[in-house]
C-alpha cells in the first residue's frame, strides 16, 4: 500500500444538477486510486460529509457544480485543515460564476463574448436589440450545459430565460460565436494538447457531451503549431486570472477570423475515462491512472 498520500477520500455525488455525472467521475477516480494501491474510499457528499472526513488525510474532489465546485466544500476543507485537489476557495467560487469571470477577463483585456445579466423584470426586446441574434442564454452558476439555449429571434427569448431560470435565478445573455469550439486542459503548470469538439447538434449541449455517439473529439485539434501554442498561453492566462490552480479546463471558441473567445473555466471537469481532460492527457502520453495520481499530488 502506498503511504505518501495517507488515507484519501474521493468526494463525489452531492446534491447539484450534475450529481449523476459526478458519481461517474468519482467512481472512475476511486478505481484508479485503488489500482495504484492508494488507501482510498469514496464519500457521497450528499450525506453527512463532516463526520466522514474526520479521519481523512487528503481529499480528491470529484464533485461537479454547486456545492462542490463553487468554493463551499473547499472552505470546509480549509477549515478542517485537510489538503484537497483543485482550486482553492476564491478560484472555485469565481470560476463557477460565469458572469463575474467574464467581467474579470474583460478588465485585463482577455477576449470573451459580451454578456449581460437579465432577470424577470428585464425588458428583453431592448436587451436583444443591443446584442442582436442569434445569442446565448445560460444560467450563471451551472455546468454541463444545463439550461443553455441558442436564441434566434425575440419570440424564443422569454422561453429561453424561463428554461435557464429553472436552474439558477442568475441568468445571462451572451453574444453567440459561430465557429469551432475548443477546450484546453490544464495540469499544474502545463497546458495539455487542445481538443476540438464537433457535434451535429445545434451546439455542444448536455446530450452532445454525454449521450450522442456522433460527437467527435479531435486531438490533434487541427490548429497550426503556432496557433495552438498561442491558445494554450491564452488558456493559462484565463485560468490563472480567476485564481484557479492545480488542474482544470478552459473552454473557448474561434470566430470566422480564427480569433479566440473565452467562455468559461471548469475547476473540476469530468474524470471518466472518456472525459475531455483524460483525452488530452492521453495525447500527452499520460494514462488515466497517472493523471489521477498527478492531480492528487497537487493537493
Amino acid at each position: 500500500m502506498r503511504t505518501e498520500f495517507g488515507k484519501v477520500a474521493v468526494l463525489m455525488g452531492g446534491n447539484s444538477a450534475e450529481r449523476e455525472i459526478s458519481l461517474l467521475s468519482g467512481q472512475a477516480v476511486l478505481a484508479a486510486l485503488l489500482r495504484q494501491n492508494v488507501a482510498a474510499i469514496g464519500i457521497d457528499a450528499a450525506h453527512d460529509v463532516v463526520t466522514q472526513l474526520a479521519s481523512i488525510d487528503r481529499v480528491f474532489i470529484a464533485l461537479h457544480g454547486r456545492g462542490g465546485e463553487d468554493g463551499t466544500i473547499q472552505g470546509l476543507l480549509e477549515f478542517m485543515g485537510i489538503p484537497y485537489t483543485g482550486s482553492q476557495v476564491l478560484g472555485s467560487a469565481l470560476a463557477m460564476d460565469k458572469y463575474r469571470t467574464k467581467q474579470l477577463w474583460q478588465s485585463i483585456n482577455l477576449p470573451t463574448p459580451p454578456s449581460q445579466l437579465i432577470n424577470a423584470n428585464s425588458h428583453l426586446p431592448t436587451v436583444a436589440t443591443q446584442f442582436g441574434f442569434p445569442l446565448i442564454v445560460k444560467p450563471v452558476l451551472e455546468g454541463s450545459s444545463f439550461g443553455i439555449s441558442i436564441v434566434t429571434n425575440l419570440g424564443e427569448l422569454a422561453t429561453a430565460y424561463t428554461a435557464a431560470a429553472q436552474f439558477d435565478s442568475n441568468v445571462m445573455l451572451e453574444r453567440y460565436i459561430n465557429g469551432p469550439e475548443y477546450t484546453a486542459a490544464i495540469l499544474a503548470d502545463t497546458v495539455l494538447p487542445i481538443i476540438r469538439l464537433a457535434t451535429p447538434r445545434e451546439f455542444y449541449d448536455f446530450t452532445a457531451k454525454y449521450q450522442d455517439s456522433q460527437t467527435t473529439y479531435n486531438c490533434p485539434c487541427g490548429l497550426t503549431t503556432k496557433q495552438e501554442q498561442a491558445f494554450q498561453q491564452l488558456a493559462m492566462q484565463a485560468f490563472l486570472a480567476v485564481g484557479a490552480s492545480g488542474w482544470g479546463r478552459v473552454d473557448f471558441m474561434c470566430d470566422a477570423n480564427s480569433e479566440p473567445w473565452l467562455l468559461e473555466v471548469n475547476t473540476v471537469p469530468g474524470l471518466t475515462d472518456h472525459s475531455l481532460v483524460p483525452m488530452a492527457a492521453k495525447a500527452a502520453a499520460i494514462n488515466f491512472d497517472q493523471l489521477i495520481l498527478r492531480i492528487l499530488s497537487t493537493a
